[in-house]
């Protein structure tokens, strides 16, 4: 039978939120370090796609697409049209402007010619507008908030007897912390903020939300069973304890999921996918530890502060007759 773990995580409270504080700081300091690369759809620019034959040097070939257009920001995903079973590559030119025709006919000619032996062949131009990413960012902000507000209410209800809303706004810290590390890995890692990472922080705030729920809920059954013998941050150790083993397992099965995602698209070079998997792994692993380590210390923590405020607070005066 499997020993149960006996870790003081209130006591050990303030060393994980030194942690977790000077996570966050490296998370925002890599935006000023690193800069954060925001894809075409938050900057705009034109989408051009071409279909070759044979195999391309992919690298070579953007590099000499950047050479035609003066070094314009580009970024380039490839693939197969299974319908005619040729090789395609995209190229996102970011500008604010847009690629006008006359800059994409001297492209596409450059190209033709320098790949003669391929047949490369433009099939799709597009140009993306940098208000409709902004405007889906704006609507997953507005998501993200609203989730955030009915997650307060239904926690401040539901573990009204454990304190309510501020357990509430205790699991919200630390949703916050986990997408904070999440962008922080984009930035790192040097990827570009894109659909994906919009992706990544709705399903994390998902996934985290869960293991923070469950220890509430164990808190909140072992309130009425040891109110009486064990203090508040007794109670709150036993319950992180009784849940660890189900987070870590629920934690590693996922984490071993993405990790296999993450590899093999590293293998064969599928960036588009690494840029989902990779951070969502980073996530799980920020979404298991903020709810293990962080939620539950904090929310004593808070708790007490609000005792002694409460225990400070002069004796209301009796009205005379």
């Amino acid at each position: 039978m499997h020993k149960p773990f006996n870790i003081d995580f209130v006591g050990n409270g303030k060393k994980y939120f030194i942690f977790s504080a000077v996570l966050i700081a490296v998370c925002i300091l890599s935006t000023f370090i690193f800069g954060a690369k925001l894809d075409i759809q938050f900057k705009g620019g034109t989408i051009l796609t071409y279909v070759y034959d044979g195999d391309i040097n992919t690298d070579e070939f953007v590099s000499y697409a950047k050479e035609v257009l003066g070094g314009e920001g580009m970024t380039y995903t490839t693939g197969t049209d299974f319908s005619t079973g040729k090789n395609n590559i995209q190229l996102s030119l970011i500008s604010n402007e847009g690629i006008n025709s006359e800059k994409q006919f001297e492209l596409t000619n450059s190209l033709a010619a320098k790949y003669a032996a391929n047949n490369v062949e433009l099939i799709e131009s597009s140009d993306v507008s940098p208000s409709s990413g902004k405007e889906f960012f704006a609507k997953c902000l507005v998501a993200v908030l609203a989730s955030s507000i009915v997650l307060i209410i239904y926690i401040a209800i539901r573990f009204k007897n454990i304190g309510g809303w501020l357990a509430g706004v205790c699991a919200i810290i630390t949703l916050l912390h986990d997408c904070v590390v999440v962008y922080g890995t984009f930035v790192i890692c040097g990827m570009s903020i894109n659909a994906n990472f919009m992706a990544v922080v709705l399903t994390i705030l998902g996934y985290s939300i869960n293991d923070t729920i469950v220890i509430y809920d164990r808190i909140r059954e072992n309130e009425k069973l040891y109110r009486k013998a064990k203090t508040r941050a007794e109670i709150v150790n036993l319950s992180t304890n009784q849940s660890l083993t189900r987070s870590i397992n629920t934690s590693l099965t996922t984490s071993f999921a993405m990790l296999a995602v993450t590899i093999v698209a590293a293998i064969y070079g599928v960036d588009s996918i690494i840029s989902f998997s990779f951070p969502m792994l980073i996530g799980m692993l920020s979404g298991v530890y903020s709810s293990v380590c962080v939620a539950a210390p904090l929310w004593v923590w808070l708790e007490n502060i609000r005792d002694k405020r409460k225990s400070g607070r002069p004796a209301a005066k009796k009205k005379e007759a």
